[in-house]
């Protein structure tokens, strides 16, 4: 797929080589419209682009992800300073529903799973870490298991240029993500 130009709010390229002290962590929090957006507002991040991950067809398309015989998750490459990976991860954790399996919303199918693809044996052990934490702040609030798929990152292919940074080019687009509600702590 091809990448267009640079990102429409941080005026950086979307694709890598990153330079240190940038690395790249892939989140699927269900819709990536929105989920691209949290994370491009957050402190520290460089670049984000929206794309499939985690499932088995070759660069997919949008259509063949929905169709949930891919197994792809819709997920947010997000190139950031290795110093706030925590950061991220408290967003990522706070800014959806990570109990729901399949799902967030009425967003329904595979492509809306929750899932970290980590790119370093530090971000495995922070994902692990503030799942935990998380997992007993869900808990304390009536919240079931979190169904997070956490694993090596896989290879990402990145969506239709449409979909990148489309809440910028849709100030009024759909997003349904919204969270539990839940601080982590």
């Amino acid at each position: 797929m091809p990448v267009e130009g640079a990102h429409l709010v941080l005026g950086n390229r979307m694709t890598p080589p990153f330079d240190d002290p940038l690395e790249v962590i892939y989140l699927g929090m269900g819709c990536f419209w929105g989920a691209e957006r949290m994370m491009w507002r957050l402190s520290g991040v460089f670049t984000t682009a929206v794309g499939y991950q985690g499932g088995s067809t070759k660069n997919p398309t949008y259509e063949e992800v929905c169709s949930g015989l891919t197994g792809h998750a819709e997920v947010v490459l997000v190139a950031v300073d290795r110093g706030q990976i925590d950061a991220v991860l408290t967003c990522f954790w706070e800014g959806h529903d990570p109990t729901q399996g399949m799902r967030q919303g009425n967003d329904i199918g595979t492509q809306y799973r929750s899932a970290i693809y980590f790119t370093s044996a530090a971000q495995e052990a922070a994902a692990y870490d503030s799942r935990a934490r998380f997992q007993t702040a869900l808990s304390r609030s009536g919240y079931g298991e979190i169904t997070t798929e956490i694993a090596p990152a896989c290879p990402f292919y990145y969506a239709e240029p449409y979909h990148q940074q489309y809440l910028e080019r849709v100030p009024g687009g759909y997003c349904g993500l919204g969270g539990t509600g839940v601080k982590a702590p």
